[in-house]
């Protein structure tokens, strides 16, 4: 008997400390969406991020960047509530902005979505392609 209670107490154990785990990780993440060819690499919890060939501006909670456009998103403030990320988004000159939440959809997609400010925009091609307010991204 004592056996049993050992074996189903280290059940529990384990199966809390994986889903603090996985709750630790949530805004961790590195997530792509493929067919605006756009990824965002995200510690909203440690703001440890730093983009790359933009070490002057520090440790930040994240940034957006494009595969065919060398400019930045960045993620300058973030506030978690819950399971929802409400976000503070900047290009990288500083002359556009905008409030987006981030929220993970369960099946390992999060989604962006804009809820006041400027369009996040990048260039594909020498021209702008604006991105829709709601973005859907995978988890990789």
């Amino acid at each position: 008997m004592p056996r049993l209670i050992f074996i189903l107490f280290s059940l529990l154990v384990s199966i809390s400390s994986t889903a603090q785990e996985q709750a630790d990780s949530l805004f961790r993440v590195h997530l792509e969406n493929d067919e605006y060819q756009v990824w965002m690499d995200l510690n909203l919890y440690d703001n440890d991020i730093v983009v790359p060939g933009q070490d002057i501006l520090g440790a930040l909670p994240g940034y957006l960047g494009a595969r065919r456009d060398p400019r930045k998103w960045l993620v300058l403030e973030s506030v978690i509530e819950g399971k929802t990320a409400t976000l503070t988004i900047v290009n990288d000159y500083g002359s556009e902005d905008l409030q987006a939440s981030l929220v993970p959809n369960g099946d390992g997609t999060y989604t962006l979505t804009r809820l006041s400010g400027s369009t996040i925009k990048i260039v594909v091609d020498r021209k702008w392609v604006k991105l829709p307010k709601k973005l859907v991204f995978k988890r990789k």
